[in-house]
């Protein structure tokens, strides 16, 4: 079990945060606003680390079957000149998909690192984790023989609204979730035209729909007089970038194929409350079609996670 004495201060986590980022991104906001923005994002790292109150309430809601102080987060020694923080994680809160989550590491990791990682990350085998997760700020040719997680792809606001938009497309504020179930089927019908769809991207709940409504950044698309789906984002930071990260980006079927995807960022950064903010989202690192589309429209592939087998 990690002691207090053994952390790091948030502070500490936030500057190591940081210097594993992409360069392009340490122009985008002021330093001490960034490194202030990580700083709150890991206290709750460190709360993970230290309360046994937490842990086992994660271990009541979870029942993956290990006792409370198996949930804690580890602050470990990974080779001489590195540390991570580890925890355990279960993708979608299912208990039958565990794995080691690393959040933070005192220095960007190396293929080097990687046998080092995954042996510290025997110290949550009570869970039986199947593979480790890492953030890389390298692009996704340095790792071609792991299997991506989810990129992150941003921007300055101000650097993307000036891309041409075709003529017919559209964008205006979403009033309510009326139009739901018919985002509902043209996800369904994505995901019957490309089965591998429903592992890349998901639509997101009707409740974090409205939340969307309610803080005025949802759009609905409209392309040639018809309703052609979602275009929204919701402001908080990403990477200790202040951001509006996007929610939703959705093309119904019938204006799919014809080149709109990267057109949609660019509508969407007009509408947005604050040209200083950062437009970012994730998109799963084998959704082609998506990491094209945020790509042509000015948005930068400023990183993401991978996965590493643990056997």
């Amino acid at each position: 079990m990690t002691t207090p004495n053994d952390l790091p201060s948030a502070a500490d986590l936030a500057a190591f945060t940081l210097e594993a980022q992409h360069p392009a991104t340490h122009d985008w906001l002021d330093r001490a606003v960034r490194l202030q923005n990580l700083t709150g994002e890991h206290e709750f790292d460190l709360q993970l680390a230290t309360d046994l109150d937490l842990a086992a309430q994660r271990a009541e809601f979870l029942n993956a079957g290990p006792d409370a102080p198996a949930y804690l987060n580890r602050w470990a020694p990974v080779t001489s000149d590195l540390h991570a923080m580890l925890s355990i994680r279960f993708k979608g809160l299912d208990v039958t998909k565990p794995f080691v989550d690393v959040s933070v590491t005192s220095r960007p990791v190396t293929r080097a690192d990687l046998p080092a990682l995954a042996e510290a990350a025997r110290a949550y085998a009570d869970f039986q984790p199947p593979r480790l997760r890492f953030w890389s700020a390298a692009p996704m040719t340095d790792w071609p023989d792991l299997d991506p997680d989810r990129r992150v792809l941003a921007a300055p606001v101000v650097d993307l609204s000036s891309h041409p938009v075709p003529d017919g497309l559209s964008l205006t504020p979403t009033s309510n979730t009326t139009r739901y179930a018919d985002a509902q089927v043209a996800y369904a019908e994505v995901d019957a035209a490309h089965p591998h769809h429903t592992n890349e991207a998901r639509l997101l709940s009707s409740d974090d729909l409205q939340e969307c409504i309610d803080a005025g950044t949802m759009f609905d698309v409209h392309w040639r007089g018809e309703w052609a789906g979602y275009a929204g984002t919701l402001a908080y930071p990403q990477l200790g970038l202040d951001a509006q990260v996007v929610q939703e980006l959705l093309l119904t079927p019938h204006a799919r194929g014809q080149g709109l995807g990267a057109a949609l960022s660019t509508l969407l950064t007009r509408h947005l409350p604050d040209a200083g903010q950062v437009l970012s989202g994730t998109i799963h690192g084998r959704n082609r079609g998506a990491l094209g589309a945020a790509t042509r429209a000015g948005r930068h592939d400023v990183g993401g996670w991978w996965w590493v087998p643990l056997t």
